[in-house]
Formats: C-alpha cells, sequence, structure tokens
C-alpha cells in the first residue's frame, strides 16, 4: 500500500483530519470560550471586565506614573475607566503594522508588560496582556481616548473590531491638571453574559480594596443611575485596611506592620491577633487578589509558626518538646500580605494562586526577621500572643478528643443514627436528601409525607448552639450538632471528608417566622463555619414553605409572597367568575355551595375571608409548618416536582465572614447598626 493510499484509509478510519482543526484568530478564541478568560460570563465575570480595564490604571500607579483613576458607571449600561497616567502609545508599531493603541486592544499578549524595567513597568499585575483587548472582544462597543503629546486621540471598536484608525479629535487644555492619562469606555455584550446589570456595591468594595494596597492612589467612583460618588485614598495602606477589617472585633494590641524589598520582591504586610477562632488571610500579588493563596502564604505561615515557637521556648512559656502547630499560631489571626514582584507566575487569568518559589523565601526572610524584633521589643503584646496560642493549642486537644468522641460514637451505634433520624432507604448518597425540620411536630408532619425512598428527616429541638463563638469542643456538646455530625457520616473538623456525606442534598427547613429565620440563621453559621465544603459543593438548600393558601370554592393554589398571594386570587376570582357564566342554574347553585363551603373554613386561625364581586374567598396564612397536614407539606414543600428550593452559595467569602460576625458575634453596636439600616426591606415580619 502506498502512503497516499494509507493516508486516505486512517482519514476515513478516524473522520480526523486537519479539516476538522478550527483556527479562531484575533479575538475570536475570547467570543468562543469567554470563561477561560473571565473565569465565568455570570455577574462575577461581568465584573471582572471592569477589573481588567483598572488594572491598568492601577499598574500606571505603581510605576510611578498616575495617582487617579475615576470609574463611571453610566446609566445606559457602559463603563469608562479614566487615569492619568502616561497614555498608551497611539505611534505605529513595528510588528502589527497598526497603532500601539489598536494592538494592544485587539492582539492577546500584547502590552506593555513583557519588556521588563525597559517598558517604564517593574511591576504589573496584568501579566498575561490579555486584559483590556478580552474587554474590547466581549463588548458590543468600545470607546478608547488617549492624552498625550498635547492632542486628544480617540478610536472606536465594535465586538473587538476597529472602525477605522486612531483619530485625533482635540487639543488637550494648557489648564488641564492631567494632560496625560488614557480613557476606555466599553459596552458589555448582552448575547455572552448573563447578566449586564452592574452592582455599585460589587465595584465600590473591589476598588476599595485596590486603594489601601497602593499607598496614595485616589479613587472616584459615580454611578450616574442613583447620582452617587464615593472617594477611596488611604495612607496608611495595609494598616489602614486591617484596622477596617477588625472595626467589629476585640484586637490583642496594634496592627504589627512590615516592608520591605528583598531581591526585586516588595514584601509589605499586617497582622493582628483577634478573640475570634477564625484565621483570615488575604493575599494579594502586584494588587491582584488570590483566593487560593500560594507561595507568599506558604512563606508567611512557616516564618509565623517558627518566630512565635521560638520565642515561646526562649522565654519559658512551654517547653522544646510542647511547640505548638501552624493551626494555634492562626487562630483569630487576621493577615493582609501585599507583595510586588517583576515576573509573578499565576495560576490562570483570574490569578487564583501565585507560584513563584522565589517569593516563599523573601516572605519567610521578611516576616522572620520582623517577628523576632517585634516580639522581642514588646513583651506585653508577645504575652498576649502566647497566650491566645497556647489556649488555642488546649482547646485543639479538646477539640480532638470531642472529635474523636462523636465519630467514635458513630462507628460502635453502626454508624446508624440518631434515634430521631428518620432514614431513607436509598444508598447512593447522590439521590439522598436529608431534611433538617424545626420541631418534632413539623418533623412527624415530614416524616408521614416524605418519600422514604430517598428522604430523610431530622427533627430538631429547639434552637442548636451559635457557633460564632464557640470551639469544635463546646460545639459537639450540644446534642443537636453532635446528631446532623453523625447523620452526616463525614466526620468533622480536620477529618472531614465530603466524599462520605451521606446526603447530597441537605435541605434546612424551618418556620416562616422570626424563630424560625433565627434557627435559619444558626444552622447557616454552623455549615459556614464548620461544614463549608457542603455549601462550596452544592450541597446545602434552604426549602421555602409556602406563605398562603388561596381557596375559593374547591379550588386552592399555595403563595409565597404578598404580591403572588393577590395574583393567585384575582386569577382565582376571574376562573370562579368565568364559570359561574358557563354553568346553568343547578350548576350555579352548587357553586354557591362551594363558596359557603369557603366561607365556613373562615374560622380557622390565621385565616382571612372576603368576597370579590360577589366571589366568596378564604386564605390560610401559614405561620409554621406544623400547620399544615403530611399530604399538604408534601405537595407544597418536598414535592421534587413542585417544591421551591434555593440553593446556598458563596460568592464573596470575605463579606459573607463579615457578615456573620456582624450577626452572629458578640458585639452588639454592629449588629443594631444592621438592623436599623436593613429594618425597611423586612416584610412579613412577625413578633
Amino acid at each position: 500500500m502506498t502512503a497516499t493510499k494509507k493516508d486516505e484509509k486512517v482519514k476515513k478510519q478516524t473522520g480526523y483530519t486537519s479539516e476538522n482543526i478550527t483556527v479562531l484568530e484575533g479575538l475570536e478564541p475570547v467570543r468562543k470560550r469567554p470563561g477561560m478568560y473571565i473565569g465565568s460570563t455570570s455577574e462575577t465575570g461581568l465584573h471582572h471586565l471592569i477589573w481588567e480595564v483598572v488594572d491598568n490604571a492601577v499598574d500606571e500607579a505603581m510605576a510611578g506614573h498616575a495617582n487617579k483613576v475615576g470609574v463611571l458607571i453610566q446609566k445606559d449600561g457602559g463603563v469608562t475607566v479614566v487615569d492619568n497616567g502616561r497614555g498608551i502609545p497611539v505611534d505605529i508599531h513595528k510588528q502589527t503594522k497598526k497603532s500601539a493603541l489598536e494592538t494592544v486592544l485587539t492582539v492577546l499578549h500584547a502590552g506593555g508588560k513583557f519588556g521588563g524595567e525597559a517598558s517604564g513597568y517593574k511591576v504589573s499585575g496584568g501579566l498575561h496582556g490579555v486584559g483590556v483587548s478580552v474587554v474590547n472582544a466581549l463588548s458590543t462597543e468600545l470607546i478608547a481616548q488617549v492624552k498625550r503629546d498635547g492632542k486628544v486621540y480617540e478610536q472606536k471598536y465594535k465586538i473587538g473590531k476597529a472602525q477605522g484608525a486612531v483619530k485625533t479629535v482635540g487639543k488637550v487644555d494648557k489648564d488641564d491638571p492631567d494632560p496625560t492619562g488614557t480613557s476606555i469606555t466599553f459596552y458589555p455584550d448582552k448575547s455572552i453574559f448573563e447578566t449586564i446589570e452592574f452592582k455599585f456595591k460589587t465595584v465600590l468594595e473591589h476598588l476599595r480594596s485596590q486603594a489601601y494596597l497602593t499607598k496614595g492612589l485616589h479613587f472616584i467612583i459615580t454611578d450616574e443611575r442613583i447620582g452617587l460618588t464615593y472617594q477611596y485614598y488611604f495612607e496608611g495602606g495595609v494598616i489602614s485596611y486591617i484596622k477596617q477589617l477588625n472595626r467589629n472585633k476585640k484586637t490583642k494590641g496594634q496592627p504589627i506592620y512590615v516592608n520591605k524589598t528583598v531581591d526585586d520582591i516588595m514584601v509589605e504586610l499586617a497582622i493582628q491577633y483577634t478573640d475570634d477562632f477564625d484565621e483570615r488571610i488575604l493575599a494579594y500579588a502586584n494588587n491582584e487578589y488570590n483566593s487560593e493563596g500560594g507561595m507568599h502564604v506558604t512563606g508567611f505561615r512557616t516564618a509565623l509558626t517558627r518566630s512565635i515557637n521560638n520565642y515561646g521556648t526562649k522565654n519559658n512559656y512551654f517547653k522544646e518538646t510542647e511547640k505548638l502547630t501552624g493551626e494555634d499560631m492562626r487562630e483569630g489571626l487576621v493577615a493582609i500580605i501585599s507583595v510586588k514582584l517583576p515576573n509573578p507566575q499565576f495560576e490562570g487569568q483570574t490569578k487564583a494562586k501565585l507560584g513563584n518559589p522565589e517569593v516563599r523565601t523573601a516572605v519567610e526572610a521578611v516576616v522572620g526577621e520582623a517577628l523576632e524584633i517585634y516580639l522581642e521589643e514588646h513583651p506585653g503584646e508577645a504575652g498576649k500572643i502566647i497566650e491566645k496560642v497556647v489556649l488555642a493549642a488546649k482547646a485543639r486537644l479538646a477539640a480532638r478528643a470531642a472529635r474523636d468522641s462523636v465519630i467514635r460514637k458513630g462507628v460502635l451505634e453502626g454508624l446508624a443514627l440518631p434515634g430521631k433520624l428518620a432514614d431513607c432507604s436509598e444508598s447512593d448518597p447522590a439521590k439522598c436528601e436529608l431534611y433538617i425540620v424545626e420541631g418534632d411536630s413539623a418533623g412527624g408532619s415530614a416524616k408521614q409525607g416524605r418519600d422514604r425512598r430517598f428522604q430523610a428527616i431530622l427533627p430538631l429541638r429547639g434552637k442548636i448552639l451559635n457557633v460564632e463563638r464557640a470551639r469544635l469542643d463546646k460545639m459537639l456538646a450540644n446534642q443537636e450538632i453532635k446528631n446532623l455530625v453523625i447523620a452526616f457520616g463525614a466526620g468533622v473538623g480536620d477529618m472531614f471528608n465530603i466524599a462520605k456525606l451521606r446526603y447530597h442534598r441537605v435541605i434546612i427547613m424551618t418556620d416562616a417566622d422570626v424563630d424560625g429565620a433565627h434557627i435559619r440563621t444558626l444552622l447557616l453559621t454552623l455549615f459556614y463555619r464548620y461544614f463549608p465544603d457542603i455549601i462550596k459543593n452544592g450541597h446545602l438548600y434552604i426549602a421555602q414553605p409556602p406563605l398562603f393558601q388561596v381557596k375559593v370554592g374547591k379550588n386552592f393554589k399555595y403563595a409565597f409572597s404578598d404580591d403572588e398571594r393577590d395574583k393567585v386570587l384575582k386569577e382565582l376570582v376571574a376562573e370562579a367568575k368565568a364559570n359561574k357564566k358557563a354553568k346553568s342554574a343547578k350548576t350555579k347553585a352548587e357553586g354557591d355551595q362551594n363558596s359557603d363551603e369557603a366561607e365556613e373554613q373562615s374560622t380557622v386561625e390565621e385565616t382571612t375571608a372576603g368576597a370579590i364581586d360577589g366571589v366568596k374567598y378564604v386564605i390560610q396564612r401559614y405561620k409554621g409548618l406544623g400547620e399544615m397536614n403530611p399530604g399538604q407539606l408534601w405537595e407544597t414543600t418536598m414535592d421534587p416536582a413542585a417544591r421551591v428550593m434555593l440553593q446556598v452559595n458563596i460568592h464573596d467569602a470575605e463579606k459573607v465572614s463579615e457578615i456573620f460576625e456582624v450577626l452572629m458575634g458578640d458585639e452588639v453596636a454592629p449588629r443594631k447598626r444592621f438592623i436599623t439600616t436593613h429594618a425597611k426591606a423586612v416584610k412579613n415580619l412577625d413578633i
């Protein structure tokens, strides 16, 4: 067989040839797979467009060429980002034969960040050079204006394609305080994103952190839609940042601040201990938030553990053989780590993790030296820190004993579970549901109404412990929580294994009143602090029992809000009126009988009876799950074909943690402010 015939045979057999290879040119890959470049096409990805453009402005500031950044959310859905940096060059690029501005905006991996110090950027967050070109690709329209050399230049784009060459559109006013700079205005493509509605609060929170991380950079953020402008400017940098994070907490001494450069790597950090039990480390590289940490976090943890252990043994707080673990050192610790380096190695375009090994060495050296000096020079504060970590070590041992006891109890009882648990017969966790139900009464209805093949019921007696201010050993002393841990079957603490979870849908089902909301919040606190993997893996849900049953004659529907109640009532009344009109006199008389039946039911507690255009109705308001019989509970709240459930997700872990601290912590004043601020948003408050 000749080579040609052999190749043809292979083509016929595989059907896979060069003709099957698609070459995406220019910005086509971005529109084809936007998630690869901005993480997702959800609300998070939408806001990532702003971050990409702002990153360029911040890079100018870090290079010493800008001190002002403006962000404007326009009424028409566009966003404008302005800086007073040098302005993107507009001369012709030798390689692309296009202007440098068009090259930056239309070519992936093109920018001023690849040429080292010769490019003018010693450090930069925009490592990949795809940021602003990605924004261009995912926008229906983009307008770039550049002020430099005394002129104002402009170029327009549609879906990443230039609509003409760079034009001179004016001159820079001689009195302009910012004679140079870049302005980018873009309009997100609604065919790409799930939503194109920017959240002002999200923008404010992100840019506030950027202002903390770049001392002396002035941010001006305006939302034309609501007529509000905020400005951020912090001389204190990360010290101001950590004070803001800990404003609602009891702290131990003033923040420890470090700022030093080693081998072209600038290490800046602030650390402070609080009375909390969780650690909170925010890590940044070139102002990019690294949600998964990286080498700078590893270096910091190593130095922290070694320094405190050395100081403790040297000053006889504990023996050499009693050295504490890193976990003990970090209980209640809040730390902000910011490094700036020439060539960061991020994992992915969203920069979740820093991979430079040299950063670990630099951070470890800087932190180790700084902590050694601080502890020696501040013996009073050092003593408080040692006291805190020793207490954490004792609590860790107690928690381990409590955890082992609970797990051992589960093993001794055959993993078969608390007596109150009505388990399901299905053994595949992916098909199983666990309803955590408020009260024995509702638990009884749920047990009778459920599908016992795949639905398990665990009633809770009263309110569980508030774990926001409780260590693991105290938490496991609570019988209701202990029952939950055994029912999950996945362990607890550092022995928790999500793969062993017995139910892939864990559903919180509480009454629609104040007590029910409180129990739900206590359970959410438990899951967030001690079982976060259940949330992160999408296993936690909140059941939505209806608030009302609306009945007209023999017809009835359920409603989940006041608005839906009114809508359902109108529909049922209109349906009854139409039926009356179409029926004979005899049928009409039977209809009146049905209306009388509805009127008789109005004597039921928590009901409202009335008539619209002669059509009688009854509305029953459910305050508790126990008011529903098993059939009603099944058809409204537990039937997979008809129920409404909310899946619990964490979009912003830092913000979620702060809210739990405010709502469930010891400090009363922040909670009072929160309630006062949000009181008007509460509907259907039952006291």
